[in-house]
């Protein structure tokens, strides 16, 4: 099982480090600013049969 996982960053292709919260269940969604941009990706983890998690992300769109 892994504590922590990658993605890319939807706005600037940075690849971030984010650390994964099994407790949380096994499938999460949440908004998390670049550290690179600044801008706020939606991250989705999903934690499949072996404990592995599967990150992804994509902007936050404006809901206005």
């Amino acid at each position: 099982m892994h504590n922590e996982a990658r993605y890319v960053c939807d706005s600037c292709g940075e690849d971030v480090e984010v650390p994964i919260d099994v407790s949380a269940g096994s499938r999460q969604s949440y908004v998390e600013d670049c550290p690179v941009c600044c801008n706020p990706n939606v991250i989705h983890v999903t934690i499949d049969e072996d404990g592995e998690p599967i990150v992804r992300a994509e902007a936050e769109q404006d809901r206005a």
